[in-house]
């Protein structure tokens, strides 16, 4: 085994020289091979996974012509004429406004009110709080296509059927669970000394929730908010279900719309599909870090 010799700093301490073992680092066939084989099947997966995004992309910068024809991924002749087309003409900034407003609602909703909820299981004492918490978690197991006829009636009878609010608030009802669950693990993580602290010094319940456990818990409520946005951004069965005015329409029918052209221009097909995907991963790669640390806080919880 290698050594190497180690000498003190000038303490005033006689030098003596002392080995020390340098780990080495060993290599066995088996381990290589297995790195190799799951090294290569990552790769084979990320290419599978990314390929129809990039034939996306790749395509909506086409005209038609090439995109039938088919060939390179990389446009010949690269143009926006496709992109701006669609924006315009298509009056595709008419339904993102619609989805942004009905996203944007149902997180900010998401988080007001479930965060409440969240300190309140974790926090406060009431009676059936362990039985309501435990119902929560078994709405987790249920499917929300089977709930879709009841909303929709729900909706009907409150007036809400064919706008927006038929929509978010069902959205917002459909992340319970989830979001409960979450912060009640987070907040179940905060000292408690913390708590009584800020008790002593005359806080009351409204001032420790806002100032200790919400900026505390701000990767699970990123992370919240980002599983709430994806879903919601790219809903469609409930909005097609409910909404029957062209202007009331989200970029999902409005996605769909496009296909149900009599010519299919998958051009102008693959520019639309770019619009929808582009804002969702923007909000993730910024939120990426957030989203991770707050994904690792859930489970240590």
């Amino acid at each position: 085994m290698s050594t190497e010799t180690v000498r003190p700093a000038a303490t005033g301490a006689p030098a003596t020289d002392r080995p020390v073992p340098r780990r080495r680092v060993t290599w066995s066939l088996p381990g290589v091979l297995a790195r190799v084989v799951v090294g290569a099947l990552l790769l084979l997966y990320a290419a599978i996974s990314l390929y129809p995004f990039l034939w996306m992309v790749s395509a909506a910068f086409k005209d038609q012509f090439e995109v039938v024809r088919g060939g390179n991924l990389i446009p010949r002749n690269p143009t926006l004429h496709t992109v701006v087309e669609t924006w315009n003409e298509l009056h595709f900034f008419d339904y993102f406004l619609n989805s942004l407003k009905v996203t944007g609602l149902t997180v900010f909703l998401v988080l007001v009110i479930y965060s409440a909820a969240g300190y309140a299981f974790s926090v406060l004492h009431f009676p059936g709080r362990n039985a309501l918490y435990r119902l929560f978690l078994v709405l987790l197991f249920v499917p929300g296509v089977t709930v879709l006829l009841p909303i929709v009636l729900l909706d009907y009878k409150l007036g809400l059927l064919g706008g927006h609010w038929g929509l978010i608030l069902p959205f917002v009802n459909g992340t319970a669970p989830l979001s409960i669950l979450m912060l009640r693990n987070a907040f179940d993580a905060i000292p408690s000394e913390l708590r009584e602290a800020a008790r002593v010094d005359g806080a009351g319940e409204l001032r420790i929730f806002a100032g200790i456990y919400l900026p505390l818990s701000r990767p699970i409520l990123i992370t919240i908010a980002v599983l709430t946005a994806i879903p919601t951004w790219n809903e469609y069965l409930l909005t097609r279900v409910s909404l029957n005015d062209p202007d009331m329409y989200t970029l999902p029918i409005a996605l769909q719309n496009l296909q149900s052209s009599a010519v299919q221009h998958y051009n102008v097909l693959m520019a639309g599909s770019m619009i929808v995907v582009v804002p969702v991963i923007i909000l993730f790669v910024a939120a990426q870090r957030y989203f991770v640390n707050g994904l690792m806080g859930a489970v240590k919880a």
